[in-house]
């Protein structure tokens, strides 16, 4: 099993506008081949003192079959749509590729 944590840092303004492009695609992604998990999560404040939150933080949580799922996934014509829509929206990404220890 694979598992993704992408950190998408977005620009204020475009939170909402993102979120509701990327959940309008998320059916899409959950029947492709080898998607077991794909959703979008937001910080949960607490005060939890080691907690380092951000609003303009969306964190995508996926969970694959395998590696090459995964990398199909990057090249899907429906994700290719979904980054040009989100392009102007996205300030940064940052991706952690997991594998169950």
């Amino acid at each position: 099993m694979i598992h993704v944590l992408a950190s998408i840092t977005v620009k204020a303004s475009e939170r909402d506008a993102f979120l509701e492009i990327f959940k309008a695609n998320v059916p899409k992604v959950l029947e492709e081949e080898g998607c077991v998990e794909y959703s979008a999560t937001v910080d949960f404040p607490t005060e939890v003192p080691i907690q380092e939150t951000n609003e303009n933080i969306v964190t995508i949580v996926e969970k694959w079959e395998t590696f090459p799922h995964l990398e199909a996934h990057f090249t899907a014509p429906h994700m290719q749509e979904y980054k040009a829509k989100v392009e102007g929206m996205v300030e940064d990404v940052s991706l952690k590729i997991l594998e169950d220890a």
